[in-house]
Parts: C-alpha cells; structure tokens; sequence
C-alpha cells in the first residue's frame, strides 16, 4: 500500500514554485499556474491537510553563524536496541550542532550532519558527545567540503 497522494499538474506546479521560494504569495503562485488566488490558497490548504506539505523552513549560512566547517557523522550504536536508541536519538537532535539525522541500514546505525565552529570543535564534539557514550560503538567523520541542492521534488512520472 502506497501513501503518495494523486496529485494535478497544476498541484505539481504550485509545489514546484513553494519549494523553489516558499515566501511565494498566493497572489503571484496563482499567476504562475493560472488560477484565481482563492482556488490556489485552497489547493495549498488541502495540499497541508493532505500531508504533501509539512512546512515551511529557513535556510540559514552556517558559516555566517560562526559554524562554518560541516562534516557527517558514521556512528554505529551497540547493542542496536529501542531502550538505547531512543535515548541516543533525543541527545543527538538536541545538540545544538546537529543539523539533521537518519536511521539507516548496514554497517553504520546513523548518520549525523553536523555544523561546527572548527576542528576542535569537531574534536570535542566527537569525543565528548558520541564516543564517551557507553552505547556508541565507533564514529567514523567525514568532512564536508561543498554542498549543492538539487531540483524540487515530486513524485516519479508515470509511464506513458
């Protein structure tokens, strides 16, 4: 069973538009797919209640936040049971460091995206936050050296 949500090119257009500038007015965001403001706030509004959109997020430079050197964190966690992960979960989304964290499948248990002041404060970060952990096994860091977005995102195409 499937969650995606049938959606109308014009739909695909507005959310297309919201992710490219979602500070977008409803006035502007009709023009563009041809519709009257009041049918385009409905649509959105629907698109809300529908769960295709779960908000709207700002998007900051870390660098000019004083947190200019990113890197991911490779952290594997043993034993691999809810009554450690939960806890380990929470600590690590309430770093003020963390960015973002996935549970994923094979070697390692969870990848953590991290912004930090330097390399020191990566170090301490590793070695105070994660490896001082009774439940993390190993941490493996790796430097972000650049970072592109990519296009908005919308369902596959159907064939023909």
């Amino acid at each position: 069973m499937s969650d995606s949500v049938v959606l109308d090119p014009v739909d695909l257009e507005i959310l297309r538009l919201l992710q490219n500038d979602a500070r977008t007015t409803y006035r502007d965001l009709a023009a563009a797919v041809g519709v009257a403001p009041s049918t385009c706030l409905d649509r959105v509004a629907r698109l809300r209640r529908g769960g295709v959109i779960l908000g709207h997020a700002l998007r900051l430079d870390p660098a000019k936040l004083g947190r200019p050197l990113e890197a991911f964190l490779s952290v594997q966690v043993r034993p691999h049971r809810r009554e450690l992960i939960g806890p380990f979960v929470e600590r690590v989304r309430a770093l003020p460091e963390s960015r973002a964290l996935f549970h994923l499948t094979g070697p390692d248990d969870y990848l953590v995206h991290v912004a930090v002041a330097g390399t020191a404060d990566l170090q301490r970060l590793v070695l105070d936050e994660f490896t001082s952990r009774r439940e993390v096994a190993r941490v493996e860091t790796r430097l972000i050296f650049q970072q592109w977005t990519c296009g908005p995102l919308l369902p596959p195409e159907r064939p023909g």
